[in-house]
């Protein structure tokens, strides 16, 4: 499965009139990778366990060097900086639950990598054990 655009981290909770509830550009990142997941795969709702691989495309800086951006697509550099990995497959994860499966605690082997790629996508492959 792929999901276009550049990847966004879960938003931290909100509080308000007592209640608890999930920032807007989450729901609106929540939104897009439900949309791409029916339009790609539709409603699997898979019972028992799964693993999910998970490779974070981003694209390098505009204001870089030709030759740093030429050695981040290469590989030669590391994708580090926001968003955090664990953000961002809390919030792909939390988006799939009653589309790809029940519930994300269904998800018992995670691997995620994120790497400078020359198009900002996360990729995803998910496999029933």
């Amino acid at each position: 499965m792929v999901i276009p655009g550049p990847a966004k981290g879960k938003g931290r909770p909100r509080f308000g009139g007592g209640r608890v509830f999930t920032d807007k550009s989450t729901q609106i990142a929540e939104a897009w990778i439900k949309h791409c997941a029916i339009n790609q795969v539709g409603h699997l709702n898979l019972d028992g366990p799964v693993s999910v691989e998970m490779i974070i495309d981003i694209m390098p800086a505009p204001s870089w060097s030709k030759k740093k951006r030429e050695a981040a697509l290469a590989g030669g550099l590391h994708a580090t900086g926001k968003p955090d990995v664990d953000n961002v497959s809390k919030t792909v994860l939390d988006a799939l639950n009653g589309i790809l499966w029940r519930d994300d605690a269904q998800v018992c082997d995670l691997h995620v990598r994120r790497r400078y790629a020359p198009v900002s996508q996360t990729l995803m492959v998910v496999t029933p054990l």
